[in-house]
């Protein structure tokens, strides 16, 4: 199965994997699947890295950071584009949860247009199930 893993799931994935449900666990242990992640979760985690917050402590520079994105988690970096930006145009917001994160907001619009099922811990995201998002939500 493919599976898209929002900017947190990463985080979490490196950092304190304990944070990750058992059943998010299972599937990022399965060698079976599949997993991208938005180069927009790319940018927030170079921002994270650059700001010396989060990840930066486990690489030397944001360079070796997405290098081992790649090549030590094995997860592919899917660029922006228009078609997910025509879905990003689309999509009605969360307001009444304050939800404006356009970073967040881009990302679920990549889930939806390229029909992966979104692994995120952000409670704000089931707003968009009805818009056509999948999203195995991370109980912490």
């Amino acid at each position: 199965m493919r599976y898209l893993i929002d900017t947190n799931i990463f985080i979490y994935w490196v950092i304190d994997s304990e944070r990750l449900s058992k059943d998010v666990k299972a599937i990022l242990e399965d060698c079976e699947n599949t997993f991208y992640i938005s180069s927009e979760s790319i940018k927030e985690l170079i921002v994270g890295f650059n700001n010396g917050k989060l990840v930066s402590r486990y690489w030397r520079d944001a360079t070796q950071m997405i290098k081992d994105i790649t090549e030590l988690f094995l997860i592919h970096i899917l660029p922006v584009g228009e078609k997910q930006m025509e879905a990003y145009a689309r999509l009605r917001l969360n307001l009444a949860e304050d939800h404006r994160d356009p970073s967040d907001h881009v990302i679920i619009s990549h889930a939806i247009n390229d029909h992966l099922p979104l692994i995120s811990s952000d409670s704000k995201f089931m707003f968009y199930r009805n818009q056509g998002l999948e999203l195995i939500y991370n109980s912490r």
